[in-house]
């Protein structure tokens, strides 16, 4: 059993930060890649309607996951604080607790949309000649959707254990069968947006699959059981007070890059195609700050209910540090390199010359997110949901989106909507610091605490 779990409350902070964040990096570039995979193929043997289907059926899929992505938010807070209490039957319960709530919206999610297929994508005006093509791929993923939730269950217990290895082969696992069925079902069989759903559905389930056996064999502290699919009541309030926040901030954020999405599109189509490109490196290259900010919360949760403070607060300070290096890095390629980065992406001039501004302004954000994201970590390792979305609907929402429109109204245009990223990531590290500065971090909300 030990060999699944990682105690952080003793040894070196900085190298736990890096041997955690490393395989999680790793692994969200690969779901980064693999999460195009479906558009690449349908793209490249397909139509247009194909490739709307998939689109719209994949953002359909997307915003239900958020939805109940504060679960496993909760779940892995939650792992991590009971496992440094060293209190085994807890983790235990949690799990088992997380893992029922998280199928029984799945069944609940699959039914309404298979079911109300058709209302769904008519509310979001999707073009006749690509309805079949939407329906088709939307009701086989959500069909499929408890493998999707079922995987990321079982990577948040694994993360919440201090164990970011298994996850990432799990998520190999899903990639390499990802692809492969994609070329299969797509690129030789000729389904279109069908053999991508299919593929997605295949790939989590057989990585669901395989995670769920490998752990039930490998003396974890879940045995996946029957019986211990029972839900607790005491962990479900304790689920939903760390949960709700989480899901709630996924929503806003999403429906914030809606309406930023709107005030691009007043710029024109090329305008528009060059944030959606720019959109595609930033999905990247912020990886390294998403990783060391789960990294944090992994390490610091554990700290906090053992009563070692300043360990927990080391996590977040060296966690600044090293996600910094990164952020350096891409900034720097991001001024210098703008329109090769670009490039990769598109080779339409006129969609180039907008990106370039656009992303020249928008790169100053990569100096600044290791600093909210560690921070946030922190906040979050200790229960405090709440304020980690108060931070971020206020950056979003609050000062982003006006601050984008205020600013492209002038001579900066669309490097306007750009600098208006980094601006509102300011505002939200105030925010933060303050309450970590304060100490208010330290009151942990769950209750937990290690017995002596």
């Amino acid at each position: 059993m030990a060999k699944l779990k990682e105690d952080f409350t003793v040894g070196n902070i900085r190298s736990a930060l890096i041997r955690f964040c490393i395989p999680f990096l790793i692994s969200n570039l690969l779901q980064a890649l693999y999460g195009v995979a479906d558009m690449w193929f349908v793209s490249r043997f397909n139509d247009a309607a194909s490739m709307s289907g998939v689109n719209i059926g994949s953002q359909i899929t997307h915003i239900l996951t958020m939805a109940v992505s504060g679960l496993t938010v909760g779940g892995t807070i939650l792992v991590a604080q009971f496992f440094g209490a060293r209190k085994e039957k807890d983790v235990s319960e949690t799990i088992g607790t997380m893992y029922t709530l998280l199928f029984g919206c799945a069944v609940v999610f699959s039914v309404l949309s298979i079911v109300f297929a058709d209302t769904i994508l008519g509310w979001l005006q999707t073009p006749a000649e690509a309805m079949d093509e939407a329906r088709r791929y939307l009701q086989i993923c959500m069909g499929g959707i408890i493998f999707v939730f079922g995987y990321n269950a079982v990577s948040a217990v694994q993360r919440g254990m201090g164990d970011s290895k298994r996850p990432l082969l799990f998520v190999a696992i899903a990639c390499a069968i990802n692809i492969f069925v994609d070329w299969l079902f797509v690129g030789v069989i000729g389904m279109g947006a069908s053999g991508a759903a299919w593929a997605t559905v295949l790939s989590q389930g057989a990585s669901f699959i395989f995670s769920a056996v490998y752990l039930s064999r490998s003396g974890s502290v879940f045995d996946f059981k029957l019986r211990s699919f029972a839900v607790k009541k005491d962990k479900v309030a304790l689920l939903l007070k760390l949960g709700i926040p989480s899901s709630v901030q996924s929503i806003v954020v999403n429906l914030s890059f809606l309406l930023m999405t709107m005030l691009v599109n007043g710029f024109g189509v090329d305008a528009s195609a060059a944030v959606g490109v720019a959109g595609k490196f930033n999905s990247f290259a912020i990886l390294p700050a998403v990783a060391m900010s789960s990294s944090v919360s992994a390490i610091a949760a554990q700290n906090i209910v053992a009563g070692y403070h300043d360990r927990a607060r080391k996590s977040m300070t060296d966690g600044i540090m090293i996600a910094m290096v990164f952020g350096i890095l891409v900034f720097a390629l991001s001024q210098l390199f703008p329109a090769g980065i670009l490039q990769l992406f598109t080779d339409e001039e006129a969609v180039i010359d907008y990106g370039v501004n656009y992303l020249r302004a928008f790169a100053f954000d990569y100096l600044l997110v290791p600093l909210q994201f560690c921070f946030t970590g922190l906040i979050n390792a200790a229960g405090h949901t709440t304020y980690s979305f108060v931070v971020s609907l206020v950056s979003s929402v609050a000062v982003r989106i006006p601050l984008a429109w205020f600013l492209s109204r002038g001579a900066l245009g669309l490097a306007g909507v750009g600098i208006a990223a980094p601006g509102a990531t300011f505002v939200g590290i105030i925010i933060a610091f303050v309450f970590v500065a304060t100490g208010k971090w330290k009151n942990n909300r769950t209750g937990i605490k290690r017995e002596s």
